[in-house]
């Protein structure tokens, strides 16, 4: 790939991640907002926790590979993309549609199966939710694929701002405003704080599509059949990739209600999911990265260098990303005050999830051998073999460990799916990634990982000192190993001429 799609590459990273990091770190103000005020033992934000992992199972189902469909499609067929996006929006819309509509007709005896028999609301604005968010799915990869990013960062943001400020209205506002002046305040109650969380949610998200409209115009365009069959044809791996993809990040906060039944069940899942909001910012880095990094390879795949690049991005992708898990670990005094202090129980599961989201990065990049080939059968063989692995391990030792069984569950799942999908890559379609070095890099953060363990202990004080010293210990092993690029980065900084 050229230096020029590279530059590209970088900046819309830039930009997603900016929209992602930015979004997502105001997104972090609703964590404390809830723990604070939803008290663990009330198992209110295990309700939230399950729900949400409801919807994100839901969401993959509804969309069923149609994003990295649309990219594959809209690349191999230029001169007809408009009629790709149309096609596959209207697919999605319809399913998404009769989804909605089901649960809205059914959500009586949904809510019972689902343990919520005294809220069936909750079931009626969360179907909304995941509809609407399937439909805008591909409206936000029309954008990714035309390369408006700065527009996709301004909707996403512009979801994630509303939602902090109706938060902020439900939550601190008008309980105040409740206590004065009751009178105006009659529709609301303290107690139905949770379903003001569903409610909110569905207002932002109908917002968002008012923002779509000039994109929605290309409705107007006929659906074509005989592609739609044949991106249905490439697509169905991907559902199956994706349903156990995302199972392997949602089974775990699904079934543990089953598993761990009645009250008891919610609250161990209100501290679990809490604590894992800690360990997302892996995951914010992971889905910029894959905003950009998508249909990058998709539009270059044919470009004169384009596995050595593969094999670059992936080295200093595990570099970056294990400096954040470090810079967590170490400043973990700091990041645990996100959440309330009786829910400080399950930060000791923090470290493990964010490996876990390390190995599914890694597992994004290496996955490109078969989307790149057509042969996204393997996507789905393989997720489903890590989605085993991890329902396996949360049925035979939730029981006993609790909720550290679904961090190490979904570390196992991750791993296996990790090193298959190279095992196998290589042999199909080989790239020269680096791996000595990379297995160097995660041997190092096991180690110094290690290394804080030691400084529990101390005070405060000093173990964000040692925490810093840790953090400057890595920067300098990295600086010192890639000391050709720093140089040529150099090099290239000196001889840039001024304005």
């Amino acid at each position: 790939m050229s230096g020029q799609s590279l530059k590209k590459l970088v900046s819309d990273t830039a930009i997603y991640g900016f929209s992602s990091i930015i979004g997502r770190f105001l997104n972090y103000l609703l964590v404390p907002l809830y723990t604070y005020k939803i008290a663990a033992a009330s198992g209110g934000y295990g309700v939230i926790t399950n729900l949400y992992a409801y919807t994100a199972l839901l969401l993959v189902m509804l969309t069923f590979g149609m994003e990295t469909t649309f990219f594959y499609f809209a690349n191999k067929e230029r001169d007809r993309w408009k009629e790709v996006f149309t096609t596959a929006l209207k697919a999605v819309g319809t399913v998404s549609l009769t989804f909605a509509t089901l649960c809205i007709i059914f959500s009586t005896p949904l809510s019972h199966t689902l343990g919520y028999e005294t809220h069936p609301e909750y079931i009626r604005m969360m179907a909304c939710v995941v509809g609407l968010d399937a439909f805008q799915s591909l409206l936000f990869a029309l954008l990714r694929f035309q390369g408006r990013a700065w527009k996709f960062a301004s909707l996403k943001l512009g979801f994630i701002l509303c939602n902090i400020l109706l938060n902020l209205f439900a939550f601190l506002i008008a309980p105040a405003v409740a206590q004065r002046c009751p009178e105006l305040m009659g529709w609301y109650h303290v107690d139905q704080q949770v379903g003001y969380v569903f409610a909110i949610n569905l207002i932002c998200t109908a917002s968002v599509t008012l923002g779509f409209i000039p994109e929605l115009r290309m409705l107007r365009r006929g659906i074509d059949l005989s592609l739609l069959r044949q991106m249905l044809r490439y697509t169905w791996p991907l559902l199956i990739l994706g349903i156990a993809g995302i199972l392997n990040q949602v089974a775990d906060k699904i079934c543990y209600r089953f598993i761990v039944p009645g009250a008891e069940g919610d609250v161990q899942l209100g501290i679990y999911g809490a604590c894992v909001k800690i360990a997302m910012i892996m995951a914010i880095i992971t889905q910029a990265f894959r905003y950009a990094y998508e249909p990058f390879v998709f539009g270059g795949q044919k470009e004169k260098g384009s596995k050595e690049t593969q094999a670059l991005v992936m080295k200093y992708f595990v570099i970056f990303t294990i400096a954040a898990f470090l810079a967590v670990v170490c400043y973990m005094d700091i990041f645990r005050h996100i959440i309330s202090r009786d829910y400080w129980e399950g930060l000791r599961a923090v470290p493990i999830v964010m490996m876990a989201e390390i190995f599914m990065g890694v597992y994004f990049n290496l996955s490109f051998w078969y989307k790149l080939s057509g042969q996204t059968y393997w996507g789905a063989i393989l997720s489903t073999i890590g989605c085993v692995v991890l329902l396996l391990i949360n049925f035979l030792f939730v029981p006993r460990y609790g909720y550290m069984a679904c961090a190490w569950g979904g570390l196992a799942g991750y791993g296996v799916c990790m090193v298959m999908s190279y095992v196998i890559g290589q042999r199909r379609n080989p790239i020269p990634y680096p791996t000595s070095i990379i297995a160097g890099y995660f041997a190092l953060a096991a180690v110094l990982y290690g290394v804080t363990r030691m400084f529990q202990p101390l005070s405060l004080g000093w173990r964000l000192t040692c925490g810093t010293l840790v953090l400057l210990l890595y920067a300098g092993i990295v600086a010192y190993a890639e000391r050709d690029l720093l140089r040529r980065i150099w090099k290239r900084f000196r001889n840039t001429p001024t304005q």
